[in-house]
């Protein structure tokens, strides 16, 4: 097969590079599709304030004048100073099941990145860990997340046919909420509250402004996650644009803090209801009536999954138990507002901090992702 591949260059090329994904994975009961316009939003220059340090193209790939496939290259500069790299990403990638196809669009990526130096193609990764990451290698029969990635078993087949190799995985849990708290959690967290001289802050809308809350939070978040593979910090207009973005849509209640007594910010966990089948309801799209599943599912009738979005832990206070403060609040709250199961959302494999909070609830990991590298 001849396959083409070109670069977008029109708003019209970007719908279709958007609505590609759409149309793969229509009547898929596991995949969960992006909102359009959030789509719209994060590959534009100018609404997306992570091209502050990072450099784009997305390409598709043609047969016979029929889309097959796409893919963005990306270079996140940010990122490759933090961590002494020279890396190309890839993201965004879909393709029907034909290698010929997969290995067109990421031979583009390849000489894209060449072309500025890179040394190393990694992904599928987004601009910051803002956006998903990880190709899905198992759980192909789980409902994805508002914040994942869902794609079909025979694309992690293809990369490595390709010669690309495991680099970093995520793995991801399935919480069972308790209908109680064990009493052994009850008096661990007790003791960590006297201990440390610790105390629980529930957030007030208001707070968020008046009391700098949302920039509090975003601090915290990027110097817990600091460490973790490929992170690059936030600049202040992503902090901005996320406090403007996300904040206003979180129930308050699944939100907890955790402050010293000096009222500094030492956790934090957000927490909300799942939106995957109301986007699925939705198609991509708010018009004509994407927002009323939305709505619905986040302030009216809520769905008995929720999705765990960010769980932060001032280093200092890591392996002390303080996470365990977060759920000791949150739990009864899920309970109180109905909720069964909890997702987690991805967690570094390798990260057993994160992974030991879940050893007081009854858990399984029920799907895994991988980001793959190749040498150029």
């Amino acid at each position: 097969m001849a396959i083409i591949i070109k670069k977008v260059s029109s708003k019209k090329e970007l719908k279709t590079f958007i609505r590609f994904n759409y149309e793969l994975y229509k009547g898929n009961p596991y995949s969960v599709p992006d909102l359009y316009d959030d789509m719209l939003g994060t590959f534009s220059p100018k609404r997306n304030a992570a091209f502050e340090f990072c450099e784009a193209d997305y390409f598709l790939a043609y047969n016979n004048n029929k889309v097959v496939g796409r893919v963005a290259a990306i270079i996140n500069k940010r990122a490759n100073e933090t961590w002494n790299k020279k890396e190309v990403r890839f993201g965004w990638i879909d393709f029907i099941d034909d290698i010929e196809v997969s290995e067109a669009l990421l031979n583009t990526v390849a000489r894209w990145g060449k072309e500025r130096g890179m040394e190393a193609m990694v992904g599928p990764l987004g601009f910051t860990d803002m956006d998903a990451e990880g190709m899905l290698i198992e759980g192909f029969d789980q409902l994805s997340t508002m914040s994942t990635i869902y794609n079909f078993p025979y694309y992690p087949q293809h990369l490595e046919k390709l010669g690309f190799e495991k680099e970093a995985d995520w793995v991801e849990f399935k919480l069972t909420v308790p209908d109680k708290l064990p009493e052994k959690f009850v008096r661990i967290s007790e003791i960590i509250l006297q201990k440390y001289k610790l105390r629980i802050k529930k957030l007030k809308r208001k707070e968020i402004k008046t009391k700098n809350y949302g920039q509090k939070i975003f601090d915290l978040i990027n110097e817990a996650y600091a460490p973790l593979y490929g992170y690059s910090k936030m600049t202040q207009r992503q902090i901005n644009q996320y406090i403007k973005m996300y904040l206003p849509l979180i129930d308050l209640r699944m939100v907890s803090l955790v402050e010293d007594e000096n009222s500094e910010l030492i956790a934090v966990g957000i927490s909300m209801p799942s939106l995957s089948e109301a986007l699925q309801k939705a198609e991509g799209k708010m018009l004509p009536f994407g927002w009323y599943h939305l709505l619905k599912a986040l302030f009216f009738k809520k769905p008995k999954v929720l999705d765990l979005l960010l769980v932060g832990v001032k280093p200092e206070y890591q392996s002390k138990g303080v996470n365990a403060l977060l759920f000791y609040d949150l739990v009864p709250v899920y309970q109180q507002m109905g909720f069964k199961y909890g997702e987690s959302n991805p967690e570094l494999e390798l990260n057993k901090k994160v992974q030991s909070q879940w050893s007081a609830f009854e858990s399984v990991q029920h799907k895994r992702r991988r980001a793959y590298k190749k040498m150029l």
